[in-house]
């Protein structure tokens, strides 16, 4: 990531978008110290985009439409264990 410092940026804003639509995310420092971040949309609404829950990622697995059948082992001879 290339780092500005926060004149730099005010004064060439369209030069950091540039930068950031074509080599990444470019780091904004103030007093030396990052305090933000420039980077392209797509990858922003990459980071903030909603999570999948397990039971959903599973269900859309294209593994279910496969054939492919597990079944649960149901037997009764398990040993137990105390906790």
């Amino acid at each position: 990531m290339i780092s500005w410092q926060l004149q730099e940026a005010k004064n060439k804003f369209s030069e950091l978008i540039d930068r950031a639509t074509s080599e990444g995310p470019q780091v904004i420092t103030r007093h030396g110290i990052e305090v933000a971040v420039v980077m392209p949309i797509a990858g922003y609404r990459k980071l903030t985009a909603p999570k999948k829950r397990l039971g959903d990622f599973l269900m859309d697995s294209p593994l279910r439409s496969s054939g492919v059948c597990i079944e649960r082992d149901r037997r009764t001879d398990l040993r137990e264990i105390d906790l």
